[in-house]
């Protein structure tokens, strides 16, 4: 068995003696794909900060590519960070830079770049590599203001993948958008999945985001989606979990959870026609 690329040993974290998160534990492995589904308020975007080391729990574990970020100054957790890639809420560009200057800022702030001269036209390609991955390499000179608010998120996905790295947090990807941009936004994870073999956690409120995540693959040829066949590992590699006041209640595959008679895990089910 590949060593898992996050693993929580019995995590907590409270705020002000309010729990976030109690005694989590889970594991993630390479190329696999976590769908974190929970009412607002359960935990879901302090997991995502915690897993990054941008949170601290109070008590447990958090290894990270193998080391335990929660014994780690900043120094250390910057350079593990950039092997991390994070699409914040709505995309969390920022206002004032272009979305070249966006998307380049993970590549000008990490380590590697830093300890080195920046090549600016090095960078350029790659940002332009990522916006094209998204297909929005003719935005690399507006403002996050003039697109559309699919747009921004896809560009947020750019941003989160220029560097290339294993892990991958999406915060709502898709909160806010209507369905065909939603399944829009899955279809450019599933690609970085299956072109890329990252890791991904993904916190939604939509369960035909993990159902897509699921059951479908990339298709290079067209380049759409294609239904994945019955043992290439998508389906048992993408597991579903539920939080509820900080504490994960479930975790399993997607016919688990369709099966769940818990009143709260339910709420989470695929919608029955």
């Amino acid at each position: 068995m590949p060593e898992p690329i996050l693993r929580y040993v019995d995590v907590s974290l409270s705020f002000e003696g309010e729990p976030a998160l109690r005694n989590v534990s889970f594991e993630v492995l390479p190329g696999h794909t976590r769908m974190i589904f929970g009412a607002a308020g359960s935990g879901k975007s302090v997991l995502l900060k915690t897993a990054s080391g941008l949170l601290k729990p109070d008590s447990g574990s958090i290894y990270l590519f193998g080391q335990d970020i929660t014994q780690m100054d900043e120094e250390e957790l910057f350079t593990i960070r950039g092997k991390v890639g994070v699409l914040f809420q709505e995309g969390g560009l920022f206002d004032s830079l272009t979305i070249e200057e966006n998307v380049a800022y993970p590549v000008l702030n990490s380590r590697g770049v830093q300890e080195r001269k920046i090549d600016p036209e090095s960078v350029h390609a790659r940002v332009r590599e990522a916006l094209t991955f998204v297909e929005l390499e003719h935005t690399l000179d507006k403002f996050p203001s003039e697109l559309s608010g699919g747009m921004r998120r896809r560009v947020g996905i750019a941003r989160a993948t220029v560097t290339q790295p294993p892990l991958l947090l999406y915060d709502s990807p898709t909160a806010g958008l209507d369905p065909i941009t939603a399944n829009t936004i899955i279809a450019l994870i599933i690609k970085a999945r299956d072109t890329r073999n990252s890791t991904s956690l993904i916190v939604s409120h939509r369960h035909q985001d993990g159902h897509l995540m699921a059951n479908f693959r990339y298709n290079p040829q067209d380049g759409g989606l294609t239904k994945a066949p019955e043992g290439s590992g998508v389906h048992e590699n993408t597991r579903f979990m539920v939080f509820r006041e900080g504490q994960l209640v479930f975790e399993g595959t997607e016919e688990d959870l369709d099966a769940a008679d818990d009143p709260y895990v339910s709420k989470f089910k695929a919608v029955k026609s």
